[in-house]
């Protein structure tokens, strides 16, 4: 049994994995900003006994010490934490406001960045632990209505690459694994900002056709108990990752007729 400390807990992949790992006997603590919301999701648990419910906003950067050590009290430590808060973005570069990109790298990059160098003190302090990263297939390559979010991923990468190697390079038994979802049933677009920095309360087609969260949690667990330093999950949109890798000029033509809204 390892615990788990989930944030964006309250829908969609956070929610998915939520379910999956107390269904296969976890301890999970959830997070997110609605407590209701979250008592819901408690509610669905296979074993609700076995979590705790832990609302906070992840861009209150000065609750984040605070809020580390409860989800640490919790059940007397953490194995494994899952760092899935987020926000999307479906808007042209043209028409957008420059503070939706402000907002984008608050709550995608700079929130986990934060929440981070509160948490790993405590994984060095045991030597044990892992960072679980929910980033996006955008997060390796760039695609239309997306700059601000594809550009936030990107960063999360070379973050989270980065301390990978500090972390290797001091032989540390602490892992990141970095999981880039592709299309999953959620309310990702639904949520995302529009050009005028609010949420367009339109869904994808291309998400609503995508893997369901539970069946996206059961490989992102496998890989992240494989302790995978990356992992592409979803449907043939994947092989976009090869693609811009091996035939950058091609994937260029193919994402910019893509339908990828």
């Amino acid at each position: 049994m390892a615990i788990y400390w989930i944030t964006g807990a309250s829908s969609g992949i956070g929610l998915g994995l939520a379910q999956e790992l107390s269904f296969q006997g976890h301890k999970v603590i959830l997070s997110a900003r609605n407590s209701e919301k979250l008592n819901e999701v408690k509610s669905t648990l296979a074993h609700p006994e076995n979590a705790f419910v832990l609302p906070f906003d992840v861009t209150d950067f000065n609750s984040l010490e605070s809020v580390t050590n409860m989800a640490f009290s919790a059940f007397g430590s953490i194995d494994t934490v899952v760092l899935n808060a987020g926000l999307s973005q479906r808007s042209l570069f043209k028409d957008s406001k420059f503070e939706i990109y402000r907002d984008l790298m608050e709550v995608n990059f700079f929130s986990n960045v934060q929440l981070t160098q509160k948490i790993l003190p405590k994984f060095l302090d045991k030597n044990h632990g892992q960072f679980v990263v929910i980033s996006s297939l955008v997060g390796k390559f760039g695609t239309p209505y997306r700059t601000g979010y594809s550009a936030s991923k990107h960063a999360l990468h070379g973050f989270y690459d980065s301390l990978r190697a500090e972390l290797m390079m001091d032989d540390r038994n602490i892992h990141v694994t970095i999981i880039c979802p592709g299309f999953v049933d959620t309310n990702v677009s639904f949520n995302a900002l529009g050009n005028d920095g609010k949420p367009t309360h339109v869904r994808d087609e291309s998400n609503a056709e995508g893997l369901k969260p539970r069946e996206f949690a059961k490989k992102a667990i496998t890989a992240i108990e494989s302790k995978k330093f990356e992992a592409a999950i979803g449907g043939k949109e994947v092989l976009g990752v090869k693609l811009k890798r091996f035939l950058p000029d091609l994937f260029a033509k193919k994402i910019a007729k893509a339908k990828v809204r």
